[in-house]
């Protein structure tokens, strides 16, 4: 049987996490800044079905990329008080794992964006 009470206190928590990421990580706002500007522009484009589809994906991966990234950040310095080379090797694996998805979102928008844009150029 599903208790509503935990499923509610499961939700409060994981929303207290998404406002902690966005109140402390300037990088996740700039993200989601990025991908209203994104939003905005398939909009504009009459971007297709599919398409918004691939673009929410990639959104929602940069995203949660940058939120694992915080968590485990917080972690390190949780766990660890002084500089250790393990220590800065999680925290640049974690950074360069958010590096390669926002990379690959920039590809994913170049794709689907700049037929849209040449065809309005026309």
């Amino acid at each position: 049987m599903i208790n509503i009470k935990t499923l509610i206190l499961s939700f409060k928590f994981a929303s207290e996490g998404i406002i902690f990421a966005l109140k402390h990580n300037q990088n996740l706002r700039i993200q989601f800044i990025a991908a209203i500007f994104v939003i905005l522009i398939s909009i504009y484009f009459h971007v297709n079905a599919f398409e918004k589809g691939i673009l929410g994906i990639t959104i929602l991966l940069v995203m949660v990329t940058e939120m694992i990234n915080t968590a485990i950040e917080e972690m390190v310095n949780f766990v660890v008080n002084e500089h250790k080379r393990e220590a800065k090797i999680a925290k640049d694996v974690a950074a360069g794992m958010v590096l390669l998805t926002s990379i690959g979102s920039v590809i994913v928008g170049i794709l689907i964006f700049v037929p849209y844009i040449v065809a309005s150029l026309k």
